[in-house]
């Protein structure tokens, strides 16, 4: 996740120095987790060595041996694997739900297609999750009455109250997601009507 991080904030800002970097990701990944120096700074150096970044020169004058101050900018080996990070959807899968979070933050960097395809599997992503609950809340609840436990009935109320909850939860993931995809399409389809009446132009846009 914080490969992904590290190489979005260098796609979107050009150029950024350490401090920089751990303010953004510190923000992002906040309130409780964070990003810590001696985490940071090893991944910038293996991210450098590997070639995927580089000390940007205006950095150096600055810098005077302080990392924090340390520029550095995205190559083009870099940009190839963030395109990769971005497209991946099999990795973490238990942890998929917040990667997609990260990823939301660099979809206008992402062609239209690809964004959508993205987006469809985070929307069949959800609707797992919302199916596995479901299938099993009802398997608690032809299952239970064969318990024996204390305070059967609330434990068994509890149990279906959490479940209940976990579904909701994945619920509104999914209406968001399904917003996502709403917004792309629409934003699509004004970009193409826009280029089919001013042919030959080039438009920049904002995803909404």
């Amino acid at each position: 996740m914080y490969e992904l991080l590290i190489l979005g904030q260098l796609m979107m800002h050009k150029r950024a120095h350490g401090y920089l970097i751990a303010r953004i990701i510190n923000d992002s990944i906040g309130p409780y987790a964070r990003v810590s120096n001696g985490r940071l700074y090893p991944l910038l150096t293996k991210l450098e060595q590997s070639g995927l970044i580089e000390r940007s020169p205006e950095g150096d004058s600055r810098a005077q041996g302080d990392r924090q101050l340390r520029v550095y900018r995205i190559t083009e080996s870099g940009k190839q694997r963030f395109y990769e990070l971005m497209r991946d959807t099999s990795s973490n899968p238990g942890e998929y739900q917040k990667l997609f979070l990260m990823k939301s933050f660099y979809f206008d960097l992402l062609p239209p297609l690809e964004l959508l395809t993205l987006i469809d599997h985070y929307i069949h992503y959800c609707q797992t999750h919302i199916l596995h609950h479901t299938t099993e809340a009802e398997d608690i609840v032809h299952r239970s009455s064969h318990w024996d436990i204390v305070d059967h009935e609330n434990v068994v109320a509890r149990m279906l109250a959490t479940m209940e909850h976990m579904i909701n939860q994945w619920k509104l993931e999914l209406d968001w997601a399904k917003s996502l995809k709403a917004k792309e399409i629409t934003r699509s389809h004004i970009q193409s009507d826009d280029e089919k009446q001013h042919p030959g132009e080039k438009h920049v846009g904002k995803r909404a």
